[in-house]
């Protein structure tokens, strides 16, 4: 039986144009040019503000319940006036503006205000100040910028990060509960002073090469990296969204959002993109995780997007809620015009059930969509415009960006060249020389091969991180990213994100951090208040485990495409030792090094009851 057909939208054909190059490698350009772009992200705002000043821009929940709401014309004004204010600070590339609260109208206006006039903003994640216990990463961070004020939205809620950075003298604005130990500033006071001349001045004075912001990134191992964002790489990068999804220009989007502004894909693609098509952004107070994400779906009850952006693990959440409330998927479906995944690979089950949903309550298929870049691209690198069957391909290049797929360790590594790359980290000049190869080409790490190889317009699909990729005892490659979507689908729904062991060793194993609510699903005899450590002594949880192995071993073809034992982990992944990002990203590596005791219980002679091993009786 055929599938009913996609919703209608406007995409730019697909096209691809193919550089053969020497060593068995290629550069990949998308046949479009890419058409001038604004000279700063100012332009956007001043353009929406003078000609659509009534039309909303921000929105997010008051101490009531309610919507606060913004427009264009009003968050003009208020940018204006803080840029003044921050002017009247000296603040600069040498005293940057660093914000430590989560997405707010308050942080997003003192974001485009320093913006608007050249100060660079570095916002930072508020894990490294509310869930760190060592506050490690922050006074690294700060220590490194050196600002000349941080912003929080409550001087309480962040008082004692504001301590353990121990930056005397640096002020201190805040929304509400001004710090009584240090110059503080209310926020108000700066909404208050008038702009002058001296805004006009440096907003004319900013050209595409001005810092726009630093971004940090963790990376694999280490403390945080300071990314350099320019006014080119983000103006530019929308220019590339606008040329492959037209349909963008044709009404004003809307979106309800919770992906902080800390990230590149929140804070660059997503913000900036409503920026650039004078859309709405409601700003989503939950995330996915329990306790939060109950505010994600009461936020779409009464707000329906156009465009719904998540990380898989977003997805899972939302569907347990989507799929036993008609009325709130009707609402969440009504204007729907895309679905968009990105920051890891999503199963092929979440796919399918979202797609299947969408066909009950629209009576066809919405289209779903990725794509594919990071912090040092602003962040697009490719991106689908066009449609697609299932989960896994990350598109094709867009316009004005140069794609050089590079032959590595049996896989084709992709590197970018444009004007949305990064000119380097802040003051790392060291790490800026190894990220760029000799043609300035940025080394991303990734690799990709084509979704069909008789016809490369179909896209390109994501192959892993070259990195993670490890090799038997057998000498046999393991492709980590590859196996590890396999078995979370395999798992569903008790594996929430895996990481793939067996380096150097015989087979393969899994640490499996569970889905609370997956597990919680298949034990409806646990007590509601049950820990997850409880819940993962159920003889159900461990049977379902042993028959994700079993399935993935009868559909594997060799020791390197299938584990053999799997452990599951009630200890969730720290945010301190780098085992997860603020988006839920599994950083494989930092896992393996820290839990480096489980993996050895994974493959001790005789494993203890809690490891889970396959039954090779009864798999061939």
């Amino acid at each position: 039986m055929s599938k009913p057909p996609f919703n209608r939208l406007s995409f730019a054909p697909p096209a691809l144009d193919i550089q053969p190059l020497h060593d068995g490698g290629m550069i990949l350009k998308s046949p479009q040019a890419l058409a001038p772009y604004a000279r700063c992200l100012g332009e956007y705002l001043l353009h929406w503000g003078s000609t659509q000043p009534e039309r909303l821009f921000l929105a997010e929940r008051d101490a009531h319940g309610g919507w606060r709401r913004l427009c264009y014309g009003e968050a003009l004004a208020s940018v204006r006036n803080i840029a003044q204010a921050l002017l009247d600070r000296k603040l600069s590339i040498e005293r940057p503006l660093v914000i430590l609260s989560d997405n707010s109208i308050a942080h997003a206006l003192m974001a485009l205000a320093a913006m608007h006039v050249g100060i660079p903003v570095a916002p930072i994640s508020s894990a490294y100040s509310l869930v760190s216990k060592d506050y490690v990463k922050l006074k690294h961070i700060l220590g490194l910028l050196e600002p000349g004020a941080i912003f929080v939205q409550d001087g309480a809620k962040f008082a004692p990060a504001l301590k353990a950075a121990a930056l005397p003298g640096v002020e201190v604005i805040a929304v509400a509960n001004l710090p009584e130990d240090r110059t503080a500033t209310a926020f108000a006071e700066l909404l208050s002073t008038p702009a002058g001349p001296s805004v006009d001045q440096a907003f004319r004075f900013l050209d595409p090469d001005t810092v726009a912001k630093i971004l940090f990134t963790s990376g694999s191992t280490g403390l945080p990296k300071g990314v350099i964002n320019t006014q080119r790489m983000l103006c530019s990068n929308q220019q590339m969204i606008a040329q492959i999804w037209p349909f963008l220009s044709e009404k004003p989007p809307v979106i309800v959002d919770w992906l902080p502004w800390n990230h590149t894909f929140g804070g660059n693609h997503n913000f900036n993109m409503m920026l650039r098509h004078g859309g709405s952004v409601y700003i989503d107070e939950g995330k996915p995780a329990p306790g939060l994400i109950e505010r994600t779906v009461a936020n779409l009850r009464e707000i329906s997007p156009t465009i719904y952006f998540n990380v898989p693990r977003g997805y899972d959440m939302l569907l347990h809620y989507l799929e036993r409330d008609e009325a709130l998927a009707a609402n969440y479906f009504a204007k729907l015009d895309l679905i968009f995944y990105a920051a890891a690979a999503l199963p092929q089950t979440l796919w399918e059930r979202l797609e299947d949903l969408a066909i009950k309550v629209r009576g066809a298929r919405v289209r779903m969509v990725s794509s594919w870049g990071s912090t040092e691209t602003a962040p697009m690198v490719t991106a689908v415009h066009f449609d697609i069957e299932r989960a896994g391909v990350i598109g094709l290049p867009t316009p004005g960006v140069e794609l050089k797929m590079v032959p590595n360790a049996g896989k084709m590594e992709m590197r970018i060249r444009g004007p949305n790359v990064t000119p380097g980290y802040f003051k790392r000049d060291d790490l800026t020389r190894a990220a760029f190869d000799a043609d300035g080409f940025y080394c991303i790490g990734d690799a990709g091969r084509f979704a069909d190889p008789q016809d490369p317009a179909k896209g390109i699909e994501f192959d892993g991180r070259i990195a993670e990729d490890f090799k038997l005892s057998s000498g046999t490659w393991v492709h980590v990213g590859t196996l590890r979507i396999k078995a979370i689908a395999a798992g569903a729904p008790i594996i929430q994100d895996c990481v793939i062991t067996g380096h150097d060793r015989e087979d393969i194993g899994l640490l499996v951090f569970p889905n609370p609510v997956g597990c919680r699903s298949l034990c409806p005899e646990a007590a509601a208040d049950a820990p997850l450590s409880t819940l993962l002594e159920a003889p159900q949880l461990r049977q379902k485990m042993a028959a994700a192995l079993a399935q993935l071993a009868d559909k594997g073809s060799g020791s390197s495409t299938y584990p053999t034992r799997a452990l599951l982990m009630a200890d969730p992944p720290s945010i301190d030792d780098n085992e997860i990002t603020d988006k839920g990203y599994i950083n494989q590596r930092a896992v393996l090094l820290r839990r480096a005791a489980l993996v050895e219980r994974l493959y001790a002679e005789r494993p203890d009851h809690e490891v889970i091993v396959l039954d090779h009786g009864n798999n061939g």
